[in-house]
């Protein structure tokens, strides 16, 4: 029902991810899971959207992205490509396993990492977007052009995260400026949902406002009076209940 796998990476390096297949059937709908900058596939943050895919019977995959969790690779490596990468990874190894029904969940950077994703294959039947990051530059160094001078000429930065200070190298702020989502928005056809906290102290609502504009088949929900963490119990259940909800739609669409 619930298995550890490991797949590669274009770069070579090996990626952890979890099957989780409560039907035990390949033809049924499976949805990738892909999280936010430092965290991982076991993130509390999924945990109610989990119980509710469990029980209408549809199957998920958590992944680590590049250099994070049980993947390997360097985390000072990270980029947006990179995680992207991850995800193309991801659903190509479903499908050679004999998925043919995909859909995508991505989390903040891991919004971003799936919109990328999104924007470059056809094997996707829905996007849900919870807090993602469209403009990743833009939100972590804003107006900080000497921050990014010494980085560039020192080739590391410590990044302050709300839970550790791990080491960033330069190439991210390069791979940043080609991995724009309001640029390739145009190009996912497919359903979206985004949901955003409209108090969101980490990821600006009005980018994802801005988001929801630019992509052909979008809706935007907001969840009113919640940061980018959902903190509140009643928040975060909101947050939980309508990314399911439209992951089971979806998925019951891409049954038929």
């Amino acid at each position: 029902m619930e298995e550890k796998v490991f797949f590669k990476h274009p770069l070579g390096t090996k990626l952890c991810g979890v099957i989780n297949n409560p039907s035990e059937s390949k033809t049924t709908p499976i949805i990738i899971f892909a999280h936010g900058f430092t965290s991982h596939k076991n993130s509390k943050s999924y945990t109610k959207i989990l119980n509710n895919l469990r029980e209408a019977k549809i199957s998920t995959f958590r992944i680590d992205l590049f250099g994070h969790g049980e993947s390997e690779g360097d985390f000072s490596d990270i980029t947006i490509s990179k995680g992207k990468d991850s995800i193309l990874a991801a659903i190509k190894f479903l499908k050679d396993l004999g998925y043919s029904k995909l859909a995508l969940l991505g989390s903040s950077f891991g919004g971003i990492s799936s919109l990328m994703a999104a924007a470059e294959t056809k094997d996707l039947f829905c996007l849900a977007l919870k807090s993602p990051v469209s403009d990743w530059l833009a939100i972590a160094f804003p107006k900080q052009d000497r921050v990014l001078e010494k980085w560039k000429k020192d080739g590391f930065i410590n990044y302050q995260s709300e839970e550790s200070s791990p080491r960033l190298k330069y190439e991210i702020v390069e791979d940043a400026k080609k991995n724009i989502a309001f640029e390739i928005a145009h190009s996912i056809k497919i359903p979206t949902l985004i949901v955003h906290g409209n108090k969101d102290d980490v990821v600006p609502y009005e980018d994802s406002v801005k988001l929801s504009k630019l992509l052909p088949n979008a809706t935007l929900h907001t969840v009113s009076g919640s940061n980018h963490h959902y903190a509140s119990t009643d928040h975060f259940d909101e947050m939980s209940q309508v990314l399911s909800d439209f992951l089971i739609s979806e998925s019951e669409k891409a049954n038929h």
